[in-house]
């Protein structure tokens, strides 16, 4: 009877996300500029819910609460306070200066902008920006597929490869359908239900638990666990230092909002300028609020597990089904709390639908508009570019689940490299672009490919060493991303008068 509760809030949740897309695949959308942008009328709160839960993939619900377990307070807390104060940055900054440029420019997506903004005739900036796209955007989806997988598999006893195929299918379905509006609607709504599963999920955990008192006394007894300035070492069951370096690299983590191109894509699809101040409180709020939690989840988790009512879990990948048991727990108490658990658990589906959905689209018009159209120069009408778009939406989607076969890898770790990714090669190039104007289109480009190129070269060559070399690679590839801007734009001439001039227009 349980499961079966679970499972009917499940069909529920999923047939509704597919109405969606079906919705505004019928009434909404006409062409690849509605496809991509929504016609840029998205009002404060869905820019801002769509936005943020296009961003806290699977990792907000099962990646997080399982570090915290895993670990203790000090990592998960340094990662949250770096994101929380990326995200109110990016919105304060960022946000108005891009939708006015790139309406000005008539950019569609976010290589589109970056080709006009430099007047790069040759497409040289616009096909790398789309290769960048494709390249980190792949893993990211992959990690959202496995969280589905997962999922099915941990609740209802389904073959894992099964359950991530049937997910990648329903989003796939709304996503190819409904296109930008059908996603950022569905993100609002997945918002809501994200956040309904994680209050219902700490309340539950912390009652199970035995209170507060039990939970601090419990943590208490791992040598650093509810310390900032250690992290609990599950090895050696004894703590180690969490020193300034480290919480630096981990706070590094913010930087790459600014290079997120499927949030950055919200900030250009916003109706009105008067309407971002308000869209900005909303995001950065909810954010700080919705990863705190989820921190709490897996801390108070540790207590439920010493009780015996989960698994006590030994791996970070282990511990991300901490959420999962929990719910499972939840479900035993009735036919209520059977649905209750239903939704808290789709709400792990929110997570990673919001953001694979947003991950697909933006992969998609970075091909279909940017490398096919823009760079091969291959003319289509409205209605082929939309097919291509949505081709390859399955194509991408197909490389995902390849990706995503084994079930012992980890979200979270498959998400941080994806985010160093683009937080290194489109964060500085983005800032560059819209605050200064010295930049030139050979700075552009070295920038990123050396942003690019540095996550690379420092997750696989130079972090393997250790001690002080043992930085999230964001850190240092946002860091050479930014000086090689900065010294090739100051050695090549100047922008013309033309593109300055379309510059300090954007600022008005």
């Amino acid at each position: 009877m349980t499961q079966t509760l679970i499972l009917f809030s499940f069909v529920a949740y999923l047939a509704v996300m597919v109405y969606i897309g079906y919705y505004y695949g019928k009434q909404k959308t006409s062409n690849s500029a509605e496809f991509y942008l929504g016609g840029r009328q998205l009002g404060p709160l869905v820019a801002a819910m769509s936005a943020e839960a296009s961003d806290m993939s699977s990792w907000l619900l099962m990646g997080i609460p399982g570090l915290a377990f895993i670990t203790g307070v000090a990592d998960p807390f340094w990662t949250v306070l770096g994101l929380g104060v990326g995200t109110y940055l990016n919105w304060l900054f960022v946000t108005k200066r891009l939708r006015a440029y790139t309406i000005r420019l008539e950019a569609v997506t976010i290589p589109e902008f970056l080709s006009k903004r430099y007047h790069d005739s040759r497409n040289i900036l616009m096909c790398i920006a789309a290769i960048v796209i494709l390249i980190f955007f792949v893993p990211y989806t992959a990690a959202g597929f496995k969280a589905v997988g997962t999922l099915l598999n941990s609740l209802f006893g389904y073959d894992y490869h099964a359950s991530m195929i049937l997910g990648a299918l329903i989003i796939i379905s709304y996503t190819i359908m409904g296109g930008f509006m059908a996603v950022s609607t569905t993100d609002l709504i997945q918002s809501i239900v994200m956040t309904i599963a994680l209050v219902v999920i700490v309340v539950f955990a912390l009652y199970e638990a035995g209170g507060v008192d039990t939970v601090i006394d419990n943590a208490r007894q791992l040598s650093g666990y509810l310390s900032l300035t250690d992290s609990y070492d599950i090895a050696y069951g004894q703590s180690k230092p969490y020193g300034w370096l480290t919480v630096c690299s981990t706070m590094a983590w913010g930087l790459g909002y600014f290079g997120m191109p499927h949030i950055l894509l919200r900030f250009m699809a916003i109706k009105r300028e008067e309407d971002i101040p308000l869209s900005r409180r909303i995001a950065t709020v909810w954010v700080f609020i919705s990863m705190f939690v989820a921190i709490a989840i897996g801390i108070i988790g540790y207590s439920v597990a010493k009780a015996g009512i989960i698994s006590d879990f030994h791996t970070t990948a282990e511990a991300e089904r901490t959420i999962i048991e929990l719910s499972n727990v939840l479900a035993e108490n009735g036919v209520l709390a059977a649905l209750i658990a239903g939704v808290a658990l789709a709400g792990i589906l929110a997570c990673t639908m919001s953001t694979a959905d947003s991950q697909l689209l933006t992969a998609a018009s970075s091909f279909s508009e940017n490398i096919l159209q823009d760079v091969c120069h291959v003319k289509v009408n409205a209605k082929t570019s939309m097919l291509v778009a949505r081709l390859t939406i399955t194509v991408i989607a197909a490389v995902a689940v390849y990706l995503a076969w084994n079930p012992d890898s980890s979200i979270f770790n498959i998400v941080a490299f994806a985010w160093a990714g683009f937080g290194a090669a489109f964060g500085p190039v983005m800032l560059a672009s819209l605050f200064w104007k010295r930049t030139t289109l050979s700075g552009a480009v070295c920038g990123m490919v050396a942003g690019g190129v540095m996550v690379f070269v420092w997750k696989y060559m130079v972090r393997p060493m250790g001690g002080l070399w043992d930085l999230y690679e964001l850190l240092p590839a946002f860091i050479v991303s930014g000086i090689a801007i900065v010294v090739v734009s100051l050695c090549t001439a100047e922008p013309s008068k033309e593109i300055q001039e379309e510059f300090e227009a954007s600022k008005k």
